[in-house]
């Protein structure tokens, strides 16, 4: 017996989807501060919002480009009692952000220490200038040169 599922209709084809948004990407990190300052400082982000919320022993950061209303954002969860890095498993792949100038933005990330294990250069199959750096808990941010 096959089952038929119907996804909500395209952008632009009215119903749902056209009220659907990527709201935020969360992930946990080990040293709330020092990744505020990575996202921030390096990629040019903005801090958002940070609330503490002692019962559950957490920490929830907003970090974007603009607020949440309106953009997507990345939510940092900062877990008290995390004393040992997390697994980065291996379902989460990466994020990605567009920057005008892919060469001079990884010059500068790797001299600030910045891990950049994939040097910026075109796609395989041609394309788009891509790189792609570490976050201080290890994770991937795919750099795509945009004008």
């Amino acid at each position: 017996m096959s089952q038929t599922t119907t996804a909500p209709k395209q952008s632009g084809q009215g119903g749902a989807a056209d009220k659907f948004r990527l709201l935020h990407t969360m992930i946990r990190v080990k040293d709330l501060d020092k990744s505020i300052d990575f996202y921030t400082r390096h990629l040019g982000m903005k801090a958002l919002s940070r609330k503490d919320y002692p019962s559950g022993k957490f920490t929830l950061a907003f970090l974007g480009y603009g607020d949440e209303a309106s953009n997507t954002v990345i939510e940092l969860t900062h877990n008290w009692d995390q004393t040992e890095p997390y697994d980065l498993g291996t379902g989460f792949g990466h994020l990605a952000v567009g920057v005008p100038d892919i060469y001079g933005t990884c010059a500068a990330l790797e001299k600030a220490g910045v891990k950049i294990p994939r040097p910026p250069g075109p796609m395989k199959h041609g394309g788009s200038v891509i790189a792609f750096v570490e976050d201080p808990d290890g994770y991937k941010i795919e750099l795509i040169e945009r004008a």
